[in-house]
């Protein structure tokens, strides 16, 4: 495993290219709540349009603080996306860019947990990790969490009510849970461990990573939210083939009930930071992994792409585009909104410099710090870039083709939507909704973006999954 240490910061070892150590800032630097959705739609909370479904504390989040409104995640789907975040590396360059469930992340990666413990902090991660099975070089613990607990594999994170969660690495079980009953939900029993830390590092800096498990599939969500929308919409039939999944027959009413469960437990985040007397001096930060998946379902009753082409597992704006709240009191203005392009590659760069801190060179990010505070942002992220390798066969190695890819410059957005596949030219201001191909007709810009789409990337690490599953056979094939 590789170690972190002062002297990598301070004389700019191999590891952080010659980035150099700077000291925390006078004041205590910021605790830091990074809060993930689970494949939320753009359009699933209340402060981003939605009409059916109750979200009064994220509004309350986007109320006293800054909502942006062109932000990015990593990538379409969870694990990768999730690489792009923790190493500041965007779809082109980070180590995890398949979504089987099991790959890790490289014993050379350097994260933001381990960035912002070598500067001070307490770490904390609560949810679905995704990025190293127990044993591997990915796993919490290695890079740079004191503490974690959830799901490593994220397969096994599409179970709610499942025997056992890992704590660090090892088993936890749930008792409640043995011989197929549905006694605890796991979502509540990892955002009580998030809650426990926050309360035990009052009194220093702390990162608390929540990269919740809901609102993804399974549809399943215990009768004290599912009453509030039991019977509320006309609900539809609809089965999936070969899939052990127990959604409850109302899906829409308990799609919206997970929502609302999961904002319940932002709004108990926010109120314990307040009565701890830590609200001045906490940014917290709301986004999702990826675009919502209700489309994949020809399903997308609760305009969960927020009025989008697309949705999960596609590069067009309702597969990457996502909601980002930040609010920090007295530091991030209150009501604003902004429409300044950043994706998850800037995040790492972003809260290592509130830390005091500066991150590694040669990452594909940049510090949106001056934006998140109301300020000019003279530096603003140029390029966007995203792809999907596809892997194939028993082995899940990766393909060797042009992948499926996308980059947005300025209004510019250049989308690959088959491996192989011809490219297609959108102008975002006059097209949010990708509507109008202009390939065709402006031959300069898709030459401008397709060059860019050739110097993007490198060849990515080949798949490497366990052999055996510690939990319940997996539920599907694959990391959906």
């Amino acid at each position: 495993m590789t170690q972190l240490t002062r002297r990598h910061l301070i004389a700019g070892a191999p590891l952080l290219a010659g980035a150099p150590f700077v000291q925390a800032q006078r004041r205590r630097p910021p605790n830091i709540v990074l809060i993930m959705a689970d494949d939320l739609g753009y359009g699933d909370l209340g402060c981003y349009g939605q009409k059916q479904i109750r979200t009064p504390n994220i509004d309350r989040l986007a109320a006293g603080g800054l909502r942006f409104t062109d932000a990015y995640a990593g990538c379409t789907v969870c694990a990768p996306s999730r690489s792009v975040l923790m190493t500041g590396y965007h779809m082109g360059h980070t180590s995890v860019r398949g979504n089987t469930g099991g790959q890790s992340l490289a014993e050379s990666d350097v994260t933001l947990p381990m960035l912002l413990k070598e500067l001070g902090y307490a770490t904390g991660g609560y949810g679905k990790w995704g990025l190293g099975d127990r044993g591997t070089p990915g796993a919490p613990p290695k890079k740079g969490f004191d503490d974690f607990f959830g799901y490593l594999h994220q397969v096994h994170a599409h179970n709610f009510y499942t025997r056992l969660l890992v704590h660090n690495e090892d088993l936890y079980p749930l008792p409640g849970n043995e011989g197929g009953r549905h006694g605890t939900y796991s979502h509540d029993v990892i955002s009580e461990k998030a809650l426990g830390f926050i309360e035990r590092n009052a009194a220093r800096p702390f990162f608390c990573y929540v990269p919740s498990t809901i609102p993804h599939w399974e549809l399943l969500v215990p009768e004290d939210s599912f009453g509030e929308y039991r019977g509320k919409f006309p609900e539809r039939a609809f089965s999936r083939p070969g899939s052990r999944y127990a959604d409850q027959p109302e899906m829409r009413a308990a799609y919206a009930a997970m929502i609302t469960r999961l904002d319940r437990e932002v709004g108990r985040m926010m109120e314990l930071v307040r009565k701890l007397g830590q609200e001045d001096n906490t940014l917290f930060l709301f986004t999702s992994d990826n675009g919502g998946a209700m489309g994949i379902l020809n399903e997308d009753y609760f305009n969960t792409s927020g009025g989008f082409r697309g949705h999960k597992q596609n590069l067009y704006e309702g597969g990457i585009r996502v909601p980002m709240i930040a609010r920090w009191p007295g530091r991030v203005p209150a009501g604003a909104v902004s429409n300044m392009p950043w994706s998850f590659c800037d995040m790492l760069p972003t809260l290592v410099e509130f830390a005091g801190g500066r991150p590694p060179n040669g990452i594909d990010g940049i510090s949106v710090a001056p934006a998140l505070q109301g300020r000019a942002q003279r530096r603003k992220p140029e390029w966007l870039y995203w792809e999907l390798p596809r892997w194939i066969g028993k082995e899940k190695r990766f393909a060797d083709e042009i992948p499926m890819q996308a980059a947005r410059n300025g209004d510019w957005k250049v989308v690959r939507p088959k491996p192989e596949g011809p490219l297609e030219l959108y102008n975002l201001r006059t097209d949010p909704k990708e509507s109008n191909d202009l390939a065709a007709r402006e031959p300069k810009a898709l030459e401008r973006m397709g060059a860019y789409l050739k110097t993007a990337r490198t060849a990515p690490r080949q798949l490497h999954e366990p052999g055996v599953y510690y939990w319940d056979p997996p539920q599907m094939a694959g990391g959906e």
